[in-house]
This record gives structure tokens, C-alpha cells and sequence, in this order.
């Protein structure tokens, strides 16, 4: 592990205080009555009961009282970019754009506003939810910028739209009539487009991100940075900018098949968007059997040999391999492989790696099966059900919807032994723990539902599990202390089965309770976020 990572997985600077904590709710494996906690040197010293923190009452440096708050350990969202989600914070949000009309005016607004930018950026178009049902033309795309360069990224950041003025800038691209840009036209407009952000407001991107993070009581991040989706410029200067200041800690993924680039780099792992098919909504996902709205079965970027030959080289080298796969077709690709791999260097290496597989959405009982056999972790991001799932949504669109059904499928998952390590993918979706665990658990195929309890351990520990992590993301003595603080109503256990959830609110049972998350109910607030032991957020008062 080089500096740059050992720094940037750690809250900067050493926290100085013994804390105790009491009058509240400690969500904790080690007692599930406790009320009461205990913080030293950045790490859990002790989880107890009401009467039991008296003892310690003298011997702390502060006492903080909970005033009925919920203790919980920290989030981590196990599949984030950092600097386009801090962009999308920042920048030009096409996320709340209703038709292509209203699309086009917030360019107008926007490039009215930031006229001394010399590229304009936005994301988050979605022309599967308007009216018109199609991207913008480039003519309109010009008029709309007054002639300026001008990059889109569509919701899932797989295909994009851009101005003459921009595409003029690219050697090599000249795209045929307005279809959105794809594959390697895509990534060379985008390099080119996020070439032209400057440090300052690539610093100013980052630290919206990170500060929205940790507001949210995520204490860590994986960035998934790679050639084929940012620069690695912007991936060192988020890890440095991580090591100086606190906030959550960030782990880097950079997704190249050149192992010493990735460990030059500080990245835990040549993992993340390593990509081997693109996205649903953009067509680009491979699949076995065509869409049911296009005459093609989208786009394959690897075959299993290849990944085959990152995995060996990845597990020899003590590196997470991970990929990029949502199409069923993909996946199998990513499963022959890295079963070819073990064949190679031995299935408990493979399985001791631990290596990753982001979205994995188009599963199959082969599939899954495999993803245990080889010890495979499932970066997933409920919140993409929550978007286009369902009848009437995008999956329904693409696949039809008894293909559209099978996809997600978090309860299978979780009985066959795959672990689950959850994100958010922002700024495809937007930083939203609680409204994460609340999607796997109120998934939009009941069959694929788990409970909130299995959802919060997937987005919680299951995030520093998918690094290796056994020892964090939980309340228990010698953990690191990451954890949030939260206003909530009464807490309940929550499971798909209605019995298994009135028979687990029975403080008899000894199960920890979690707020209420059925749909419509409000969400918890976070009073404040600390990362090993010092505060990274606190909400304001009033």
C-alpha cells in the first residue's frame, strides 16, 4: 500500500479526545440494549448500558449527550466519482429535467451564467422519462450553449450528447447525425470535456462531494477512477485532497489493466468501471437474447480471457481485480473468467482476493451460484431499482418486463453467500444511504426484497468487506470509529416477512432496531458524522 492510500483512507489528523457518549441508541452487535458508547484514540472502547457509563464518566475528556439520538456506524458507499458527482453539485443538474424543452432551457440559464467556462458541463439527462422521447439534437445542443463547447453525459454516464463546438475539439470524432456518443467516441469527447475543468474547480467539485458525503453520514467512499473516466490527475489530487482535510476516507479503484500504473496511483485495487459492457439505458449492456426495443444485443468491451489474465495477474500481485458488468452476457463473461483464473492460480487465492463485480444487475441462478463459488463481491446500487424498475419503467422498456423482473435480485444473492457491498454509482444516482437500504427493501419485485437489517449491514460493513475489512463498519469494541449520529422516529425491525417483523419488535428477541424506513416515511437526519474519532459534520443548529 503506497502513502497516498494509507493517507487517504484515514481522517486527517490524529483525534485527540476520549468521548463518551450516552442517552441514546447504540445500534451494536455487542449489545442490543446498549445506550452508551465509548470512543478512544479513533476506536470503540466500549458499548454499554445507561448505568454501566458512569464508571467512565470521570475518565473522558467530553461527554456528549445523545438526547434520545441514534448511534449507528457510518455508511460506506462502495461505488462513487467523486469529482462528476461534485460537478453535478456544482454545475449544470439535468436530473430534474421533466421534457427535452425543460432540458434545453436550464443549458440556456446555465450557460448564461458561467460565460467565462471554457468547456460547460451537465449530467443527468434522461430522455426515457420525457415527453419527446429522444436526446437532443446537436443543432439544438448549439443554439441552446450560443455556439460554445458543451458536454452531457446522459443519467447512467454511458452515452453522451455534445456541440459542434466541442466535438471540433476531439481529433478523430465525427459522429454521424444526432445519436448520442458511445464507446470510444463517448470517451474521447469526455476526456476532452473534463480536460478543460481546472484544478480549481475540480478542487471545488471534490470537496461539495465529500462534504454532501459526510452531511449524509457516509465516513467512506470508493472512487471508481480509471483512463476511460477521468483523468489520473483528478484521481490523486481527490486521494491527497482526502489525506489533508477530514471528511470521509477514500479508497481508490482505478480501473487499468496495468497493474504498476494502478499501484503507482495509490488505488487499492485495478478494479471499479473496468468496463467489460456499458448500460441499460444507453443500449450498450451486453446481453444473450436482443433488447426488446433495439434489434441488437448491446456491446462487449472484454472476453473471459482477458479477464481471465487480470484476475491471475491481480491475485499474484495482491491487488483486487474488479469489472463492470450489468448484461447477463456480461456477467457470464466475468464469471468463465475468473473461474479460468482460479483454474490458474488456485480458487482459495481467487477467493482470499476478494475481487468485485460493480452493478451485476442482469443475474441469473448460474451466475449467482458462481459469484459464491468464487468468493465474487457484488458492488450493487439499489437505488437503480428505485429508479427504473417496475412495470412502467426503463428496465420494462429495455428488457420487457419478465426480463425486466429477474434483475436485482438481492434476496436470491444474499441466500446463496454473496456478499453485498452497497453504493450509489453518483452521480448516476445521487449520495442517499438511507434511501438506498429503503430501495432493497421495498425492491419493486417483492421476490428480490430483503430486510432493512441485511440492507444496512450491505451498506455499512459490507463496504469495508469489499476491501478486505473484517474488523469495521460496526459499533463493537476495537472498531474504528466511524459512525453517525441520527434524528429519528421510533425503531422498528423491518423484514419482507410480515411475521419475521412483528416477532422481531419484541425486545425479547434481541434484535437492534433500525428507524422506519417504509415508503413515505420520513427519513432520518444526520446531526453529525465522525470518521476514527473526529467530527467530519455537524448539522447546523436551527
Amino acid at each position: 500500500m503506497t502513502d497516498r492510500t494509507a493517507h487517504s483512507a484515514d481522517a486527517a489528523g490524529a483525534p485527540p479526545r476520549t468521548v463518551l457518549l450516552r442517552g441514546g441508541e447504540v445500534h451494536s452487535p455487542a449489545d442490543p440494549f446498549a445506550t452508551a458508547m465509548v470512543v478512544e484514540r479513533g476506536r470503540i472502547a466500549w458499548v454499554g448500558s445507561e448505568g454501566a457509563a458512569d464508571a467512565f464518566a470521570q475518565g473522558v475528556d467530553e461527554v456528549v449527550d445523545l438526547d434520545g439520538a441514534l448511534v449507528t456506524p457510518a455508511f460506506t458507499d462502495a461505488h462513487v466519482h467523486t469529482t462528476s458527482a461534485g460537478l453535478a453539485l456544482t454545475g449544470l443538474d439535468l436530473t430534474g429535467a421533466r421534457s427535452l424543452a425543460a432540458a434545453l432551457d436550464l443549458v440556456r440559464a446555465y450557460a448564461a451564467s458561467r460565460p467565462a467556462d471554457r468547456v460547460l458541463l451537465g449530467h443527468g439527462w434522461d430522455a426515457a422519462r420525457w415527453p419527446e422521447r429522444r436526446a437532443p439534437r446537436r443543432a439544438e445542443l448549439d443554439e441552446a450553449a450560443a455556439g460554445r463547447p458543451l458536454y452531457l453525459s446522459r443519467i447512467d454516464v454511458h452515452s453522451a450528447v455534445a456541440t459542434t463546438a466541442l466535438l471540433a475539439l476531439v481529433p478523430g470524432v465525427r459522429p454521424d447525425g444526432d445519436e448520442p456518443l458511445t464507446r470510444d467516441d463517448h470517451h474521447a469527447v469526455r476526456r476532452a470535456a473534463l480536460a478543460a475543468v481546472t484544478p480549481a474547480q475540480r478542487s471545488e467539485a471534490q470537496r461539495a462531494a465529500l462534504d454532501r458525503a459526510a452531511s449524509l453520514g457516509i465516513g467512506s467512499v470508493h472512487e471508481c477512477g480509471g483512463p476511460d473516466i477521468s483523468s489520473a490527475e483528478d484521481f490523486t489530487a481527490l486521494l491527497d485532497l482526502a489525506a489533508e482535510r477530514p471528511g470521509p476516507r477514500v479508497f481508490g479503484y482505478w480501473a487499468d489493466r496495468d497493474l504498476d500504473q494502478a499501484k503507482a496511483l495509490g488505488a487499492v485495487g485495478a478494479a471499479g468501471d473496468l468496463f467489460v459492457d456499458g448500460a441499460l439505458g444507453s443500449h450498450t449492456a451486453c446481453l444473450h437474447a436482443p433488447y426488446a426495443d433495439a434489434p441488437h444485443t448491446g456491446t462487449g468491451y472484454l472476453d473471459a480471457r482477458a479477464v481471465a489474465e487480470h484476475v491471475a495477474a491481480c491475485t499474484e500481485a495482491g491487488l483486487q481485480a474488479g469489472f463492470h458488468a450489468i448484461g447477463d452476457a456480461a456477467i457470464a463473461v466475468v464469471v468463465d473468467g475468473v473461474r479460468a483464473a482460479a483454474e490458474r492460480v488456485g480458487l482459495a487465492r481467487v477467493r482470499a482476493a476478494r475481487h468485485r463485480v460493480e452493478h451485476a444487475e442482469m443475474m441469473t441462478p448460474a451466475t449467482i451460484a458462481a459469484f459464491a463459488e468464487l468468493g465474487l463481491t457484488a458492488s450493487v446500487q439499489p437505488a437503480f431499482d428505485a429508479a427504473w424498475g417496475g412495470a412502467d419503467g426503463m428496465y420494462a422498456d429495455r428488457l420487457g418486463a419478465e426480463r425486466a423482473r429477474t434483475l436485482n435480485p438481492y434476496a436470491a444473492m444474499l441466500k446463496a453467500g454473496v456478499p453485498l457491498a452497497f453504493g450509489s454509482d453518483a452521480p448516476v444516482t445521487p449520495l442517499d444511504p438511507w434511501g438506498t437500504v429503503r430501495a432493497a427493501a421495498f425492491h419493486r419485485t417483492p421476490e428480490h426484497r430483503i430486510s432493512v437489517r441485511a440492507a444496512f449491514t450491505a451498506h455499512t460493513r459490507g463496504g469495508w468487506r469489499a476491501l478486505g475489512r473484517d474488523d469495521a463498519g460496526v459499533l463493537v469494541p476495537g472498531a474504528p470509529a466511524d459512525y453517525a449520529l441520527w434524528q429519528t422516529a421510533e425503531l422498528v425491525v423491518q423484514a419482507p416477512d410480515d411475521r419475521v417483523a412483528r416477532w422481531s419488535t419484541d425486545p425479547r428477541s434481541g434484535t437492534p432496531g433500525l428507524p422506519d424506513l417504509t415508503p413515505g416515511a420520513e427519513l432520518p437526519v444526520c446531526l453529525a458524522t465522525v470518521v476514527g474519532g473526529r467530527e467530519v459534520f455537524v448539522r447546523p443548529q436551527g
